[in-house]
């Protein structure tokens, strides 16, 4: 690893001047940070600690709740307003990482955690991400873990963040600060499909800080789910995943959101399936269609076409869950 300097920020103004500084970055739990800097695939002059700074905690207020960007996941997994009001939040913090990683990786860390794409992470291979122009071996390589849908020519590395999923379902809205002030992002438009130019993943400035996450607390959010398919049980990433929020009335889909995980280069909500639903008794007739509608734009690779079929029986299994209880 290379040499950085180290300051430890007191206040969220002096953080975010400190770090719009070319080459120097934020530090909360460090989880993925410093696994990348001692990989050489980032390589930072000056980390700021931030870890000092009163953005922590979990508050319920007018009608939603209110998560602190240093907030662990752990502390957010159990919260009983969120295991009341955002279910599907909650076990989809539970399903991330493992109970050691839980308990120091924060929520603006994990919203911006990089992709587990083994040729991003392996510095002597050459990926547009770290290196653009250098090309995206994954497309004509090994790609079993790659994206299905969302992807470009320049690359198709799979977002891994759990916690996004469920908070693109959910409908949030991030807020940030930076030198020119604070500002609100709803979690739709946060993250940026790679086209052209995949080493942008976020609509984040440089030096910009998560403060805090705000998730609307609805009659829809109470009854959601996230189902995670993975090769183990545990500390594992997505292969397929799936954020659902069902409301049922007179037998039929009246409100659906549904975002996925594992299958595209962002967190990746599907309107189509979710216009297939509505309207209809939660059938398999209905269930069928919505999965159709999900992988009509896939583009799947030589290792990865599994996870067209994979990601419909998800979504159905989720599905029948909320049919079952109708």
């Amino acid at each position: 690893m290379d040499g950085f300097a180290y300051t430890r920020a007191d206040q969220p103004e002096t953080a975010v001047r400190l770090a719009a500084q070319p080459r120097a970055d934020f530090i909360a739990g460090g989880t993925d940070l410093l696994n990348l800097m001692k990989d050489s695939v980032e390589r930072h002059n000056h980390l700021i600690d931030i870890n000092s700074l009163p953005l922590s905690g979990v508050r319920e207020t007018g009608g939603r709740i209110e998560l602190g960007a240093l907030s662990r996941m752990s502390d957010v997994a159990v919260h009983p307003a969120v295991r009341r009001g955002l279910p599907v939040l909650s076990q989809a913090l539970l399903a991330g990482a493992s109970p050691q990683l839980r308990n120091m990786a924060s929520i603006g860390g994990n919203l911006l955690q990089r992709t587990r794409c083994w040729y991003f992470r392996d510095a002597t291979m050459p990926c547009n991400k770290r290196e653009p122009g250098s090309g995206c071996p994954a497309i004509e390589g090994l790609n079993r873990w790659h994206a299905i849908l969302g992807g470009s020519d320049h690359c198709i590395a799979v977002h891994p963040s759990d916690l996004a999923v469920a908070l693109t379902a959910l409908g949030a809205t991030v807020h940030t600060l930076s030198v020119d002030g604070p500002r609100s992002i709803p979690v739709a438009d946060f993250y940026v499909s790679p086209g052209h130019t995949p080493h942008v993943e976020t609509v984040l400035r440089p030096g910009e800080l998560i403060t805090r996450v705000d998730v609307p607390v609805t009659e829809l959010a109470a009854g959601s789910r996230y189902l995670k398919v993975r090769d183990r049980a545990t500390f594992e990433f997505a292969v397929v995943s799936v954020a659902a929020l069902v409301r049922m009335g007179g037998g039929v889909v009246r409100e659906v959101r549904l975002a996925f995980g594992g299958v595209a280069t962002r967190p990746w909500r599907s309107v189509a399936a979710e216009q297939a639903l509505i309207g209809r008794p939660l059938d398999e007739v209905a269930i069928r269609a919505a999965g159709a509608a999900l992988v009509r734009d896939a583009q799947p690779r030589e290792h990865n076409a599994f996870k067209v079929p994979l990601v419909q029986r998800a979504l159905s299994d989720i599905l029948n869950q909320f049919g079952r209880n109708r």
